[in-house]
């Protein structure tokens, strides 16, 4: 199992990315997706899920209205559209997915807000 995120960087608060996420080494679309946050000093924190077909997604309070998760099954890829980017949201974003019993983790890419 393999998970590689990418689409972080600098944004200025109000501003937008899109994460992305490539999965290979599993059937993709058999599993939920998950993504993560980690700020400096602060526990990792679950920020947005997808069912496996995508029918069903959560965020996490403090995004809600302005984060969005979808998959691609084709493509073997889920993304994290961020909008109205603030300070707080600087952290390390992480990709997850649980195959069996075991917990797997990209690397992270890193988005920092701020001006």
């Amino acid at each position: 199992v393999q998970l590689v995120e990418s689409g972080g960087g600098l944004v200025q608060p109000g501003g937008s990315l899109k994460l992305s996420c490539a999965a290979s080494g599993f059937t993709f679309s058999s599993y939920a997706m998950n993504w993560y946050r980690q700020a400096p000093g602060k526990e990792r924190e679950l920020v947005a899920a997808i069912s496996s077909a995508g029918g069903s997604t959560s965020l996490a309070d403090s995004v809600k209205g302005r984060f969005g998760i979808s998959r691609d099954n084709a493509k073997n890829t889920a993304y994290l559209q961020m909008n109205s980017l603030k300070p707080a949201d600087t952290a390390v974003y992480y990709c997850n997915t649980m195959v069996g019993s075991y917990d797997y983790w990209g690397r992270g890419t890193q988005v920092t807000v701020s001006s």
